[in-house]
């Protein structure tokens, strides 16, 4: 009978630690849901140059995200040089996060925890290009996870 109630036990904490974690991972799968146009990468862009220094490394980040975004449905729709020409333009603005990641960022762990998702997306990216593609790619995901592991340091100094 013990045993039947500790399986139980564990069945009930395992399910309601599924389910905290629930909101957590919709907030994530969300992200994916809008393939970004390019009007509003350049309106991003915009913002995050303008921005006060505390927001433009979240800001960043969240273009750099975008731009993955918008990068990967260029490549699914065949449109290659599009899709190289935005990571491209991703490792510009990685190299921006590189010089911004500070302790004194206002949403750093926000910005990490979406640099570590867009690590995440270039890495399926990776996995489904041609291997003519991986080089430009794989230098890309270098660069996302160099800052991504810039700002994990930072979130744990704080």
């Amino acid at each position: 009978m013990r045993c039947k109630i500790s399986l139980f036990a564990g069945s009930l904490a395992v399910i309601s630690i599924l389910l905290a974690a629930a909101p957590a991972c919709k907030a994530f799968a969300s992200l994916d849901d809008k393939i970004p146009s390019a009007q509003s990468i350049a309106a991003l862009e915009l913002k995050a140059s303008q921005a006060a220094p505390k927001e433009q490394c979240f800001l960043y980040a969240e273009l750099v995200h975008e731009m993955i975004e918008y990068s990967s449905a260029e490549y699914a729709a065949g449109n290659y040089e599009q899709g190289a020409d935005t990571l491209k333009h991703v490792n510009e603005f990685a190299q921006k996060i590189h010089i911004l990641v500070t302790d004194n960022e206002k949403r750093l762990k926000n910005a990490q925890i979406l640099l570590r998702h867009t690590a995440f997306r270039l890495n399926e990216l990776l996995h489904s290009t041609s291997m003519e593609d991986h080089p430009l790619i794989e230098k890309t995901l270098a660069q996302v996870n160099q800052v991504q592991n810039e700002a994990m340091l930072q979130v744990f100094r704080k």
